[in-house]
């Protein structure tokens, strides 16, 4: 990962997955992750940390944490308009609309973003 995209990535993962990293580094006041207090966000090793819940706990095969900068690495696009469909006969008297939309996403650059799989042994 270039050193551009690790200053502005923070780690995610699911909550249970952030007590699982409370482990203690050398000393007993000098933790790994930091849970937020009072106006300040949760850190693992100095990085800041977010919680997603859908993302899955420590388990076989599973991606349960993700590092990186995502505003690098992730694309989304909307291609501009909505497509609207007038159905005036599926429901007598009353005239129906359908709205589609395109968009897209994707990953767009690799090392802007890391992922960390767990074995199973």
């Amino acid at each position: 990962m270039d050193q551009g995209a690790a200053s502005a990535a923070p780690f995610c993962f699911a909550g249970a997955v952030g007590f699982a990293a409370l482990v203690s580094d050398r000393d007993e006041a000098n933790y790994l992750w930091r849970p937020g207090g009072a106006g300040e966000s949760a850190s693992l090793l100095g990085y800041p940390v977010t919680e997603i819940e859908d993302m899955p706990d420590i388990a076989a095969n599973a991606i349960a944490i993700v590092f990186g900068d995502f505003r690098r690495g992730y694309l989304m696009v909307d291609r501009q308009g909505a497509r609207v469909l007038r159905d005036p006969y599926s429901l007598k008297p009353y005239v129906l609309f359908y709205t589609t939309e395109r968009v897209g996403r994707g990953v767009q650059n690799f090392d802007a973003i890391k992922v960390m799989k767990f074995a199973a042994t």
